[in-house]
């Protein structure tokens, strides 16, 4: 009896520690890629604009615990907040109009904000400018992410600049306008996110980047490029040119380890294609399998 009960609590024990193994599994990582990995919820947004909530289920049930805000869509902010704590969902970060940092109240609106919806970064993935980008635009901007970077550093909170591939204009001596951008900004008070695919369309290398700027970069927005796709520095293409994780132009084994190396944070899935419900799990599936 005593052996049968023992050989009983062995096999609980196993299916315990089994069952606490796939319940802690981040999803989206591998034995070499550790994550965390989260969705930008604008890929929901055919979703959300008509139910937020519907757009936190499919999250969740996709897999997720983390995610990145931008619109609201229909619901306040505590109503938000309450439906990703619903969800069992963190919010890690939320995006702004650029707009918003130009002034005190504007500041104060993403301060108060982020402090109910939870989130450590918040930031802006677009300057307004006349085409082409130019180094007073590249200036102007530092200077107001500057300043909303060191007031809500004071809060407890990282400004985060996400790249959109018009910054890479030239500037001088072999740099571009988002070398002015990197130069120009306190790093105590200004982060920056990667997008993959902004990087490679304007021509640029995401891994030379992530060298060249080590713990600058603090979040990340893993897409991938259309193979085939030739880019330009306007910041515009296709959302049908987003694909699966794998499946494009993007060098993926050797951009995260950079990226692991450069000291991101976390790392958000954005698939701005109409076929984002089958894609994210296949890209999913892809990040659970990648080696370097």
């Amino acid at each position: 009896m005593k052996r049968v009960i023992f050989v009983f609590w062995c096999v609980f024990c196993v299916a315990s520690v089994s069952l606490f193994a796939l319940e802690t599994n981040e999803c989206g990582t591998s034995a070499c890629f550790k994550g965390p990995v989260g969705l930008q919820m604008y890929s929901l947004r055919s979703i959300c604009e008509h139910d937020v909530e519907a757009g936190m289920k499919l999250a969740a049930e996709m897999g997720f615990r983390y995610i990145e805000a931008s619109k609201l869509y229909n619901v306040d902010v505590k109503e938000y907040r309450a439906l990703a704590d619903k969800y069992g969902l963190i919010i890690c970060a939320k995006n702004y109009d650029f707009s918003t940092f130009e002034s005190d109240a504007g500041i104060d609106f993403v301060i108060e904000e982020s402090k109910i919806l939870g989130n450590k970064f918040a930031g802006v993935a677009w300057i307004p400018h006349k085409a082409p980008f130019d180094e007073a635009d590249a200036r102007r901007a530092a200077a107001v992410f500057n300043r909303a970077g060191e007031r809500m550093a004071k809060e407890g909170l990282t400004f985060v600049f996400h790249n959109h591939g018009f910054e890479f204009q030239p500037w001088k001596d072999g740099k571009t306008l988002f070398d002015l951008l990197m130069e120009e900004t306190n790093p105590d008070f200004v982060s920056f996110e990667m997008d993959v695919l902004w990087t490679i369309f304007p021509n640029q290398d995401p891994v030379a980047l992530l060298k060249k700027y080590p713990n600058r970069w603090k979040l990340f927005h893993l897409k991938d490029l259309r193979g085939g796709v030739e880019g330009n520095l306007s910041g515009h293409t296709s959302v049908e040119n987003d694909v699966t994780l794998g499946s494009g132009q993007a060098d993926y084994p050797a951009i995260l380890k950079a990226a692991q190396e450069a000291g991101v944070e976390y790392y958000f899935i954005e698939d701005e294609s109409p076929r984002f419900q089958e894609q994210i799990p296949q890209s999913l599936r892809f990040l659970e399998q990648i080696e370097f």
